[in-house]
């Protein structure tokens, strides 16, 4: 997280406002000013997967998307305006050049990323422009916490913190 950036915790009480979360990261992505990589940190059932769904089927082509936690795939890419790499480190935590190799394609093409179990992922790896999600322990529902890198994952951060705000 760079300094300045004032972390987001959010409660989402249900599936449907992870979904919801997911469809207002997709009008983030929707603007190149404020596409910036998604790294998500979270035990399994989080919610991680969810969000994924919820922005990619808000995405242009993505009811042509068949959103699945890519575990066994390792990258899903999905047909969507910007395109969509997910990526899932959950079986690889040491690294695979497979993955190196579909981040720098992504970041040639500007396409969206989104990465699961991040914390697998080498800092090296991040994406300068992202943002960090965190899923938290709650006694009901989910809840996130947020954290920007980059200027477009600051301008994202401000950008989302405003439409949760209305």
């Amino acid at each position: 997280m760079d300094a300045g950036s004032q972390p987001l915790t959010l409660s989402l009480p249900d599936t449907e406002a992870t979904l919801a979360l997911g469809r207002k990261l997709a009008v983030l992505a929707s603007d190149p000013a404020t596409r910036a990589a998604l790294l998500l940190r979270g035990g399994l059932g989080s919610g991680k997967t969810t969000l994924v769904r919820g922005m990619v089927t808000a995405l242009p082509g993505g009811d042509a998307a068949e959103v699945a936690s890519p575990s066994f795939n390792i990258v899903n890419v999905y047909p969507t305006t910007p395109e969509t790499f997910h990526v899932d480190l959950y079986r690889i935590a040491g690294g695979d050049p497979c993955v190196d190799e579909h981040l720098e394609t992504a970041a040639d093409q500007d396409a969206l990323v989104v990465v699961e179990w991040a914390e697998y992922l080498a800092r090296a790896a991040q994406p300068a422009d992202r943002l960090e999600i965190d899923w938290l322990p709650a006694e009901s529902g989910r809840r996130c916490r947020i954290t920007a890198a980059g200027e477009r994952g600051r301008a994202a951060l401000a950008a989302l913190a405003r439409s949760l705000a209305t």
